[in-house]
Protein backbone atom coordinates (compact mmCIF):
# COMPACT_ATOMS: atom_id res chain seq x y z
CA UNK A 1 0.00 0.00 0.00
CA UNK A 2 1.01 3.21 -1.03
CA UNK A 3 0.97 5.73 1.78
CA UNK A 4 0.05 9.64 0.85
CA UNK A 5 2.86 11.73 1.03
CA UNK A 6 5.79 8.82 0.72
CA UNK A 7 8.63 8.89 -1.60
CA UNK A 8 6.93 5.73 -3.31
CA UNK A 9 3.72 7.44 -3.38
CA UNK A 10 5.25 10.35 -4.73
CA UNK A 11 7.46 8.32 -7.56
CA UNK A 12 4.89 6.13 -8.45
CA UNK A 13 2.21 8.91 -9.48
CA UNK A 14 5.15 10.81 -11.05
CA UNK A 15 5.87 7.94 -13.24
CA UNK A 16 2.28 7.21 -13.23
CA UNK A 17 1.72 11.15 -14.78
CA UNK A 18 4.94 10.35 -17.67
CA UNK A 19 3.83 7.28 -18.59
CA UNK A 20 0.56 8.15 -19.44
CA UNK A 21 1.67 11.50 -21.25
CA UNK A 22 4.47 9.33 -22.93
CA UNK A 23 2.14 6.34 -24.04
CA UNK A 24 -0.31 8.87 -25.74
CA UNK A 25 2.38 10.67 -27.53
CA UNK A 26 3.36 7.15 -28.69
CA UNK A 27 -0.25 6.16 -29.61
CA UNK A 28 -0.60 9.14 -31.82
CA UNK A 29 2.63 8.98 -33.06
CA UNK A 30 1.99 5.51 -34.12
CA UNK A 31 -1.02 6.33 -35.53
CA UNK A 32 -0.13 9.17 -37.75
CA UNK A 33 2.90 7.03 -38.72
CA UNK A 34 0.54 4.38 -40.17
CA UNK A 35 -1.39 6.10 -41.61
CA UNK A 36 1.18 8.06 -43.52
CA UNK A 37 2.69 4.33 -44.49
CA UNK A 38 -0.73 3.42 -45.86
CA UNK A 39 -1.22 7.32 -47.73
CA UNK A 40 2.02 6.41 -49.23
CA UNK A 41 1.21 2.58 -50.11
CA UNK A 42 -2.09 4.31 -52.00
CA UNK A 43 -0.51 6.80 -54.09
CA UNK A 44 1.85 3.72 -54.98
CA UNK A 45 -0.63 1.59 -56.21
CA UNK A 46 -2.63 4.46 -57.92
CA UNK A 47 0.49 5.73 -59.27
CA UNK A 48 0.67 1.98 -60.33
CA UNK A 49 -2.33 1.88 -62.14
CA UNK A 50 -1.77 5.07 -63.68
CA UNK A 51 1.47 3.46 -65.26
CA UNK A 52 -0.75 0.57 -66.36
CA UNK A 53 -3.38 2.90 -68.06
CA UNK A 54 -0.21 4.56 -69.99
CA UNK A 55 1.36 1.32 -71.41
CA UNK A 56 -2.29 0.22 -72.13
CA UNK A 57 -2.87 3.54 -74.32
CA UNK A 58 0.32 3.35 -75.95
CA UNK A 59 0.07 -0.37 -77.07
CA UNK A 60 -2.98 0.81 -78.78
CA UNK A 61 -2.64 4.17 -79.72
CA UNK A 62 -6.34 4.44 -79.18
CA UNK A 63 -7.42 6.01 -75.91
CA UNK A 64 -11.38 5.09 -76.83
CA UNK A 65 -10.22 1.28 -77.46
CA UNK A 66 -13.01 -0.72 -75.14
CA UNK A 67 -9.70 -3.10 -74.36
CA UNK A 68 -7.70 -0.80 -72.29
CA UNK A 69 -8.67 -1.60 -68.77
CA UNK A 70 -7.35 -2.58 -65.26
CA UNK A 71 -7.13 -5.70 -63.83
CA UNK A 72 -8.65 -5.05 -60.49
CA UNK A 73 -12.11 -5.93 -60.22
CA UNK A 74 -12.64 -3.10 -58.06
CA UNK A 75 -12.88 -1.07 -61.26
CA UNK A 76 -15.68 -2.55 -62.10
CA UNK A 77 -17.81 -2.08 -59.34
CA UNK A 78 -20.17 0.85 -58.80
CA UNK A 79 -19.46 3.04 -55.49
CA UNK A 80 -16.69 0.99 -55.33
CA UNK A 81 -14.65 4.60 -54.60
CA UNK A 82 -12.20 2.72 -57.38
CA UNK A 83 -12.06 4.63 -60.50
CA UNK A 84 -10.03 5.93 -63.66
CA UNK A 85 -10.74 8.19 -65.93
CA UNK A 86 -8.99 9.43 -69.19
CA UNK A 87 -9.64 12.94 -70.65
CA UNK A 88 -8.29 14.68 -74.20
CA UNK A 89 -6.69 18.09 -74.02
CA UNK A 90 -9.69 20.09 -73.80
CA UNK A 91 -10.92 18.22 -70.78
CA UNK A 92 -13.22 15.63 -72.61
CA UNK A 93 -14.20 12.27 -71.25
CA UNK A 94 -12.68 10.15 -73.70
CA UNK A 95 -12.18 6.78 -71.57
CA UNK A 96 -13.05 5.32 -67.83
CA UNK A 97 -13.51 2.68 -65.58
CA UNK A 98 -17.34 0.53 -64.93
CA UNK A 99 -17.09 2.06 -61.90
CA UNK A 100 -17.78 5.98 -63.17
CA UNK A 101 -20.82 5.03 -65.02
CA UNK A 102 -23.45 8.01 -64.22
CA UNK A 103 -20.97 9.36 -61.90
CA UNK A 104 -19.39 13.28 -62.73
CA UNK A 105 -15.87 12.70 -61.45
CA UNK A 106 -13.56 16.00 -61.98
CA UNK A 107 -9.84 16.34 -62.73
CA UNK A 108 -7.49 16.77 -59.80
CA UNK A 109 -7.03 20.46 -59.65
CA UNK A 110 -3.28 20.67 -58.06
CA UNK A 111 -0.47 21.75 -59.84
CA UNK A 112 2.03 18.89 -60.98
CA UNK A 113 4.90 18.10 -59.35
CA UNK A 114 9.02 17.24 -60.39
CA UNK A 115 7.42 14.16 -62.00
CA UNK A 116 4.47 15.75 -63.73
CA UNK A 117 2.46 13.84 -61.21
CA UNK A 118 -0.72 15.54 -59.61
CA UNK A 119 -2.65 14.33 -56.45
CA UNK A 120 -5.70 15.81 -54.19
CA UNK A 121 -8.09 14.29 -51.81
CA UNK A 122 -11.82 14.65 -52.77
CA UNK A 123 -14.95 13.24 -52.08
CA UNK A 124 -17.13 11.02 -54.36
CA UNK A 125 -21.49 11.65 -54.91
CA UNK A 126 -21.47 8.94 -52.09
CA UNK A 127 -19.42 11.40 -49.59
CA UNK A 128 -16.32 8.71 -49.82
CA UNK A 129 -12.97 10.27 -49.53
CA UNK A 130 -10.69 9.57 -52.63
CA UNK A 131 -7.30 10.00 -53.42
CA UNK A 132 -6.69 10.74 -56.84
CA UNK A 133 -3.31 11.32 -58.81
CA UNK A 134 -3.60 12.20 -62.45
CA UNK A 135 -0.67 12.34 -65.00
CA UNK A 136 -0.25 13.49 -68.54
CA UNK A 137 0.75 11.23 -71.53
CA UNK A 138 1.24 12.18 -75.26
CA UNK A 139 0.42 10.36 -77.75
CA UNK A 140 1.42 12.34 -80.50
CA UNK A 141 0.04 14.55 -81.84
CA UNK A 142 -2.62 14.49 -78.75
CA UNK A 143 -1.85 14.51 -75.33
CA UNK A 144 -4.39 12.87 -72.90
CA UNK A 145 -4.82 13.12 -68.89
CA UNK A 146 -5.16 9.85 -66.83
CA UNK A 147 -7.20 10.16 -63.75
CA UNK A 148 -7.41 7.48 -60.99
CA UNK A 149 -8.92 7.62 -57.85
CA UNK A 150 -8.49 4.95 -54.71
CA UNK A 151 -11.03 4.69 -51.56
CA UNK A 152 -9.25 6.90 -49.15
CA UNK A 153 -12.50 6.13 -46.75
CA UNK A 154 -11.26 2.14 -46.45
CA UNK A 155 -7.58 3.82 -45.05
CA UNK A 156 -9.15 5.93 -42.97
CA UNK A 157 -11.40 3.31 -41.24
CA UNK A 158 -8.06 1.19 -41.01
CA UNK A 159 -5.98 3.85 -39.02
CA UNK A 160 -9.14 4.50 -36.55
CA UNK A 161 -9.14 0.31 -36.15
CA UNK A 162 -5.44 0.50 -36.10
CA UNK A 163 -5.74 3.57 -33.16
CA UNK A 164 -8.22 1.93 -30.99
CA UNK A 165 -5.86 -1.21 -30.47
CA UNK A 166 -3.09 0.69 -29.93
CA UNK A 167 -4.57 2.46 -26.97
CA UNK A 168 -5.60 -1.04 -26.00
CA UNK A 169 -2.32 -2.07 -26.09
CA UNK A 170 -0.72 0.94 -24.60
CA UNK A 171 -2.68 1.00 -21.85
CA UNK A 172 -2.29 -2.39 -20.92
CA UNK A 173 1.81 -1.88 -21.38
CA UNK A 174 1.02 1.47 -19.14
CA UNK A 175 -0.63 -0.62 -16.64
CA UNK A 176 1.89 -3.56 -16.13
CA UNK A 177 4.79 -0.56 -16.16
CA UNK A 178 2.59 1.43 -13.63
CA UNK A 179 2.55 -2.02 -11.22
CA UNK A 180 6.30 -2.42 -12.32
CA UNK A 181 7.47 1.48 -10.71
CA UNK A 182 5.13 0.90 -7.64
CA UNK A 183 6.82 -2.55 -6.93
CA UNK A 184 10.53 -1.41 -8.03
CA UNK A 185 9.74 2.13 -5.98
CA UNK A 186 8.83 -0.35 -2.51
CA UNK A 187 11.89 -2.48 -3.79
CA UNK A 188 13.92 0.22 -4.10
CA UNK A 189 12.97 2.44 -1.00
CA UNK A 190 12.98 -0.39 1.68
CA UNK A 191 16.49 0.70 2.63
CA UNK A 192 14.60 3.85 4.20
CA UNK A 193 11.59 1.97 5.52
CA UNK A 194 14.34 0.11 7.55
CA UNK A 195 16.14 3.38 8.47
CA UNK A 196 12.97 5.23 9.83
CA UNK A 197 11.84 1.76 11.63
CA UNK A 198 15.17 1.91 12.76
CA UNK A 199 15.70 5.59 13.78
CA UNK A 200 11.59 5.21 15.26
CA UNK A 201 12.86 2.44 17.39
CA UNK A 202 15.53 4.46 19.35
CA UNK A 203 13.10 7.42 19.21
CA UNK A 204 10.47 4.87 21.10
CA UNK A 205 13.51 3.51 23.47
CA UNK A 206 13.96 0.05 21.59
CA UNK A 207 17.09 0.66 20.96
CA UNK A 208 20.09 2.51 21.78
CA UNK A 209 21.53 3.42 17.77
CA UNK A 210 20.91 2.84 14.53
CA UNK A 211 21.42 -0.70 13.93
CA UNK A 212 21.58 -2.71 10.13
CA UNK A 213 23.52 -2.66 6.63
CA UNK A 214 22.05 0.04 4.33
CA UNK A 215 22.89 1.01 1.12
CA UNK A 216 25.96 3.20 0.01
CA UNK A 217 23.63 6.08 -0.82
CA UNK A 218 21.90 5.96 2.90
CA UNK A 219 24.45 4.42 5.14
CA UNK A 220 26.29 7.65 5.64
CA UNK A 221 23.12 9.21 7.09
CA UNK A 222 23.07 6.40 9.29
CA UNK A 223 26.24 6.81 10.87
CA UNK A 224 25.46 10.63 10.96
CA UNK A 225 22.88 9.88 13.30
CA UNK A 226 24.62 7.25 15.51
CA UNK A 227 27.13 9.96 15.86
CA UNK A 228 24.96 12.55 17.07
CA UNK A 229 23.59 10.19 19.27
CA UNK A 230 26.74 9.15 20.85
CA UNK A 231 27.78 12.99 20.53
CA UNK A 232 24.13 13.65 22.60
CA UNK A 233 25.51 10.74 24.96
CA UNK A 234 28.73 13.05 25.38
CA UNK A 235 27.37 16.14 25.84
CA UNK A 236 25.00 15.16 29.11
CA UNK A 237 27.90 13.63 30.64
CA UNK A 238 30.00 16.70 30.23
CA UNK A 239 26.74 18.63 31.32
CA UNK A 240 26.15 15.97 34.80
CA UNK A 241 29.79 16.93 35.41
CA UNK A 242 29.93 20.86 35.21
CA UNK A 243 26.70 20.81 37.29
CA UNK A 244 28.11 19.13 39.68
CA UNK A 245 31.42 20.84 39.65
CA UNK A 246 29.33 24.60 39.64
CA UNK A 247 27.24 23.25 42.30
CA UNK A 248 30.09 21.83 44.70
CA UNK A 249 32.09 25.60 43.62
CA UNK A 250 29.38 27.63 45.14
CA UNK A 251 28.00 25.47 48.13
CA UNK A 252 31.45 26.37 49.50
CA UNK A 253 31.63 30.24 49.29
CA UNK A 254 27.89 30.86 50.78
CA UNK A 255 28.34 28.27 53.26
CA UNK A 256 30.99 30.63 54.16
CA UNK A 257 28.71 33.95 53.43
CA UNK A 258 25.63 32.33 55.62
CA UNK A 259 28.49 31.47 58.53
CA UNK A 260 29.74 34.90 58.73
CA UNK A 261 26.41 36.51 58.67
CA UNK A 262 25.15 34.06 61.29
CA UNK A 263 28.51 35.02 63.35
CA UNK A 264 28.25 39.10 63.07
CA UNK A 265 25.59 41.44 64.30
CA UNK A 266 23.24 44.23 62.47
CA UNK A 267 21.33 45.45 59.61
CA UNK A 268 24.25 44.37 57.47
CA UNK A 269 24.17 40.88 58.45
CA UNK A 270 20.79 40.43 58.47
CA UNK A 271 20.39 41.28 55.08
CA UNK A 272 23.75 39.25 54.21
CA UNK A 273 22.21 36.34 55.48
CA UNK A 274 18.92 36.63 53.51
CA UNK A 275 20.37 37.26 50.00
CA UNK A 276 22.66 33.97 51.00
CA UNK A 277 19.78 32.40 51.28
CA UNK A 278 17.99 33.27 48.35
CA UNK A 279 21.09 32.51 46.73
CA UNK A 280 20.95 29.68 48.24
CA UNK A 281 17.64 28.76 47.21
CA UNK A 282 17.66 30.09 43.12
CA UNK A 283 21.20 28.27 43.21
CA UNK A 284 19.45 24.94 44.14
CA UNK A 285 16.58 25.89 42.19
CA UNK A 286 18.15 26.40 39.11
CA UNK A 287 21.12 23.86 39.30
CA UNK A 288 17.98 21.14 40.04
CA UNK A 289 16.51 22.05 36.60
CA UNK A 290 19.99 21.82 34.83
CA UNK A 291 20.42 18.37 36.17
CA UNK A 292 16.49 17.60 35.07
CA UNK A 293 17.07 18.95 31.70
CA UNK A 294 20.65 17.04 30.86
CA UNK A 295 18.85 13.83 32.31
CA UNK A 296 15.83 14.51 30.10
CA UNK A 297 17.79 15.24 27.22
CA UNK A 298 19.05 11.52 26.31
CA UNK A 299 17.33 9.43 23.80
CA UNK A 300 16.69 5.82 23.75
CA UNK A 301 14.60 5.40 27.61
CA UNK A 302 11.31 4.22 28.54
CA UNK A 303 9.50 2.76 31.60
CA UNK A 304 6.89 0.12 32.66
CA UNK A 305 4.21 3.42 34.47
CA UNK A 306 2.28 0.51 36.16
CA UNK A 307 4.93 -1.01 37.27
CA UNK A 308 6.43 2.57 38.82
CA UNK A 309 3.01 3.60 39.81
CA UNK A 310 2.49 0.34 41.62
CA UNK A 311 5.95 1.37 43.29
CA UNK A 312 4.81 4.65 44.18
CA UNK A 313 1.49 3.63 45.68
CA UNK A 314 3.04 1.30 48.08
CA UNK A 315 5.78 4.20 49.44
CA UNK A 316 3.27 6.26 49.80
CA UNK A 317 1.18 4.24 52.18
CA UNK A 318 3.67 3.69 54.20
CA UNK A 319 4.29 7.44 54.30
CA UNK A 320 0.93 8.33 54.88
CA UNK A 321 -0.37 5.17 56.37
CA UNK A 322 -4.18 7.12 56.83
CA UNK A 323 -4.40 7.95 53.95
CA UNK A 324 -5.98 4.92 51.27
CA UNK A 325 -4.67 4.77 48.25
CA UNK A 326 -6.56 2.83 45.34
CA UNK A 327 -4.52 1.77 42.40
CA UNK A 328 -6.80 0.80 39.55
CA UNK A 329 -5.65 -1.98 37.38
CA UNK A 330 -4.34 -0.93 33.74
CA UNK A 331 -5.15 -1.82 30.55
CA UNK A 332 -3.40 -4.72 28.96
CA UNK A 333 -2.26 -2.48 26.51
CA UNK A 334 -1.23 0.35 28.56
CA UNK A 335 2.08 2.14 26.34
CA UNK A 336 5.13 2.62 28.60
CA UNK A 337 6.60 6.35 29.64
CA UNK A 338 8.73 7.34 27.07
CA UNK A 339 11.39 9.06 29.11
CA UNK A 340 14.07 7.90 32.52
CA UNK A 341 11.75 6.15 35.03
CA UNK A 342 13.40 8.31 37.64
CA UNK A 343 11.62 11.23 36.12
CA UNK A 344 8.85 9.39 36.11
CA UNK A 345 8.57 8.50 39.57
CA UNK A 346 9.58 12.35 39.83
CA UNK A 347 6.66 13.64 38.70
CA UNK A 348 3.98 10.85 40.00
CA UNK A 349 5.70 10.90 43.02
CA UNK A 350 5.25 14.42 43.78
CA UNK A 351 1.73 14.51 42.64
CA UNK A 352 0.83 11.74 44.68
CA UNK A 353 2.65 13.11 47.65
CA UNK A 354 0.68 16.23 47.57
CA UNK A 355 -2.48 14.23 46.94
CA UNK A 356 -1.78 12.40 50.02
CA UNK A 357 -1.08 15.51 52.28
CA UNK A 358 -4.46 17.44 50.84
CA UNK A 359 -6.77 14.44 51.36
CA UNK A 360 -9.01 13.69 53.54
CA UNK A 361 -8.20 10.16 53.64
CA UNK A 362 -8.63 9.09 50.20
CA UNK A 363 -6.27 9.29 46.85
CA UNK A 364 -7.37 7.44 43.33
CA UNK A 365 -5.21 6.65 41.21
CA UNK A 366 -5.44 5.66 37.06
CA UNK A 367 -3.73 5.26 34.17
CA UNK A 368 -4.60 4.86 30.82
CA UNK A 369 -3.60 5.63 27.25
CA UNK A 370 -5.20 8.25 24.61
CA UNK A 371 -4.80 9.58 21.37
CA UNK A 372 -3.04 13.23 21.36
CA UNK A 373 -2.19 15.71 19.07
CA UNK A 374 1.40 14.79 18.67
CA UNK A 375 0.39 10.91 18.73
CA UNK A 376 -0.45 8.27 21.59
CA UNK A 377 0.07 9.64 25.26
CA UNK A 378 0.28 8.26 28.19
CA UNK A 379 -2.23 9.70 30.79
CA UNK A 380 -1.83 9.46 34.53
CA UNK A 381 -5.08 10.53 36.71
CA UNK A 382 -4.65 11.33 40.52
CA UNK A 383 -7.43 12.27 42.69
CA UNK A 384 -8.64 13.34 45.90
CA UNK A 385 -11.09 13.41 48.57
CA UNK A 386 -9.72 16.66 50.11
CA UNK A 387 -10.84 20.51 49.76
CA UNK A 388 -9.61 21.02 46.71
CA UNK A 389 -8.86 24.51 45.06
CA UNK A 390 -10.44 27.59 43.79
CA UNK A 391 -10.43 28.15 39.71
CA UNK A 392 -7.77 31.17 40.77
CA UNK A 393 -5.99 28.45 42.86
CA UNK A 394 -5.39 26.34 40.15
CA UNK A 395 -4.01 28.54 37.54
CA UNK A 396 -2.19 30.02 40.29
CA UNK A 397 -0.10 26.77 41.24
CA UNK A 398 0.52 25.91 37.45
CA UNK A 399 1.93 29.20 37.44
CA UNK A 400 6.23 29.35 37.72
CA UNK A 401 7.46 29.91 41.18
CA UNK A 402 4.69 28.67 42.81
CA UNK A 403 4.23 26.00 45.17
CA UNK A 404 1.08 23.91 45.69
CA UNK A 405 2.36 23.32 49.43
CA UNK A 406 3.14 26.11 51.16
CA UNK A 407 1.96 25.58 54.26
CA UNK A 408 2.47 22.23 54.60
CA UNK A 409 6.35 20.79 55.12
CA UNK A 410 7.91 18.97 51.79
CA UNK A 411 11.01 18.48 49.44
CA UNK A 412 11.18 22.76 48.44
CA UNK A 413 10.65 22.15 44.46
CA UNK A 414 7.54 20.19 45.16
CA UNK A 415 5.44 21.51 42.08
CA UNK A 416 7.88 23.33 40.41
CA UNK A 417 9.69 20.44 39.62
CA UNK A 418 6.77 18.40 38.22
CA UNK A 419 6.23 21.81 35.89
CA UNK A 420 9.51 21.93 34.33
CA UNK A 421 9.80 17.99 33.81
CA UNK A 422 6.67 18.03 32.25
CA UNK A 423 7.55 21.12 30.19
CA UNK A 424 11.39 19.35 29.10
CA UNK A 425 9.04 16.29 27.62
CA UNK A 426 6.52 17.98 25.96
CA UNK A 427 3.85 16.89 28.26
CA UNK A 428 1.06 18.93 29.78
CA UNK A 429 -0.80 18.80 33.22
CA UNK A 430 -3.65 20.32 34.12
CA UNK A 431 -5.30 20.80 37.76
CA UNK A 432 -9.63 20.25 37.80
CA UNK A 433 -11.88 19.75 40.23
CA UNK A 434 -12.23 15.81 41.42
CA UNK A 435 -15.31 14.00 41.51
CA UNK A 436 -14.25 12.90 44.98
CA UNK A 437 -14.48 16.52 45.88
CA UNK A 438 -11.00 17.35 46.09
CA UNK A 439 -8.27 18.03 43.26
CA UNK A 440 -7.39 16.03 40.02
CA UNK A 441 -4.08 16.29 38.32
CA UNK A 442 -3.85 15.09 34.65
CA UNK A 443 -0.71 14.00 33.82
CA UNK A 444 -0.03 13.64 30.29
CA UNK A 445 3.11 12.36 28.73
CA UNK A 446 5.02 11.01 25.45
CA UNK A 447 3.68 7.12 25.20
CA UNK A 448 6.37 4.17 24.01
CA UNK A 449 5.74 0.90 22.88
CA UNK A 450 5.93 -1.92 25.44
CA UNK A 451 8.81 -3.51 25.69
CA UNK A 452 12.40 -4.14 27.65
CA UNK A 453 14.45 -0.52 28.51
CA UNK A 454 17.08 -0.15 26.90
CA UNK A 455 20.17 2.48 28.14
CA UNK A 456 21.35 5.33 26.05
CA UNK A 457 24.38 5.11 23.31
CA UNK A 458 27.44 5.40 25.39
CA UNK A 459 30.36 8.05 23.75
Amino acid sequence: MLRKGSIAASLFWLSAGWLVVALVATGFLLTDLYSRALDTTLIQTLDFHVESLAGALLDTRDPRDPDIALADPRFERPRSGWYWIIRDDEGNLVNLSTSVVGIDLQGVGAAADALGRSTEVVRDPFGTQLRMVERNVTLAPESYRITVAGNLTEILELVDNFRGQTFVVLGAVGAMLAVMSAIVARFALRPVARLSAAVEAVREGDSAEVTGSYPTEIAPLAEQVNELLRSNAQIIERARNQVGNLAHGLKTPIAVLRNEAAAGEGELADIVATETDRMSDMVSTYLERARLAARTSAVGKKADAAAAMGRLARVMGKIHPDVAISLAAPDAGLPWFRGDEADLEEMAGNLLDNACKWSGGRVEVRLAGERGPGGRQLLIRIEDDGPGLSEQAMDKVLRRGVRLDEKTPGSGLGLDIVKELVDVYGGSLELKRSGLGGLLAELRLPAARQGRPVAAPRG
